[in-house]
């Protein structure tokens, strides 16, 4: 079903639309000049917000209505109304009733920041002293540990969301003879991890997991895996991010390529970290950020490139 707000929005805009197959109205495109309307919207909003257009005659195009904004020039109060519709749009589309699980910490989670005389703690904090983990990260992440309970043995990294709730945690074993080396919670992965650290108007950096973020230090996101979930892609296009940094291993460089072209798609500057026999938390804070640095801005040539060395590797 089509929705009559967002008609309107992009009428007060581009000028009157043409439906045309399935969704889609077609409108005079703002970048080239044709006596046909010729830029596609699909109007029917999708779960993730997105809304792929594209101009037949000079080729532009992207997932998101907000992305044609962008390239527009469009002021703030357009995002803002776009904003709005799009948000109710989602909730009202999404058919699947999603349940929020709470979630807590494990129950015999201990502070590190608070000193103990256990071979526990020491341990744990020898463990995160090998990983370069200061106790300024310590404090900043709120890093703990247990001593008891399922999570006996483990490191406990928590992230929490931009008003202070936890929602997620991960775990890392710190004894060489423990077998389970990693336990998290069985939960959706479905949020951005370490929201209340990060700066959203300054570059991100998208990395794979919680001792990579820290040791990146700046503004950096795990993602608890290799895939970039929508709640982390909503928050990005929302907070109009203007440069993101792909900082995934080696052995997700499909997955970076993905993400890569789905923001370049958004108009976001991407800059793509190669990363060869070591990752973030390995190389730690001094040598991450010396290739951040130098890290130039990621090209459609250089999509190609990486693309031809993934066939051949």
């Amino acid at each position: 079903m089509k929705n009559l707000k967002l008609i309107q929005l992009l009428e007060s805009v581009l000028g009157k639309g043409k439906s045309t197959s399935g969704n889609n109205i077609a409108f005079f495109s703002p970048f080239t000049s044709h006596h046909k309307p010729k830029l596609e919207i699909d109007i029917n909003t999708n779960t993730a917000g997105e809304n792929p257009w594209h101009c037949w005659i000079s080729d532009k195009k992207g997932r998101t209505i907000s992305s044609l904004f962008k390239q527009m020039g469009l002021p703030k109060e357009r995002f803002e109304q776009l904003a709005k519709i799009i948000e109710s749009l989602r909730y009202r589309n999404n058919v699947e009733t999603k349940t929020v699980t709470a979630i807590t910490l494990p129950e015999h989670y201990a502070p590190l920041w608070h000193k103990k005389s256990t071979p526990d703690y020491r341990n744990a904090m020898h463990y995160l002293k090998q990983r370069r983990v200061t106790m300024l990260d310590i404090l900043k992440y709120r890093i703990g540990y247990c001593e008891r309970g399922e999570y006996a043995g483990k490191i406990i990294i928590p992230s929490y969301d931009d008003t202070g709730q936890l929602n997620y945690f991960v775990s890392r074993a710190f004894y060489k003879s423990d077998k389970q080396k990693h336990k998290n919670p069985k939960i959706s992965k479905d949020i951005v991890g370490f929201d209340l650290t990060i700066n959203w108007s300054q570059p991100i950096i998208l990395c794979e997991g919680a001792f990579d973020a820290i040791a990146i230090k700046r503004n950096a996101i795990p993602l608890f895996g290799k895939i970039i979930q929508p709640a982390l892609q909503k928050k990005i296009i929302e907070k109009r991010v203007r440069d993101i940094y792909i900082c995934l291993d080696a052995d997700a460089l499909r997955n970076a390529i993905q993400i890569a072209e789905r923001f370049m798609a958004e108009g976001l500057n991407v800059y793509f970290i190669q990363l060869q026999d070591a990752d973030a938390s390995e190389l730690g804070f001094e040598q991450i950020t010396e290739i951040i640095n130098n890290t130039d801005i990621l090209t459609f040539e250089g999509i190609m490139a990486l693309k031809m060395d993934m066939l051949w590797t």
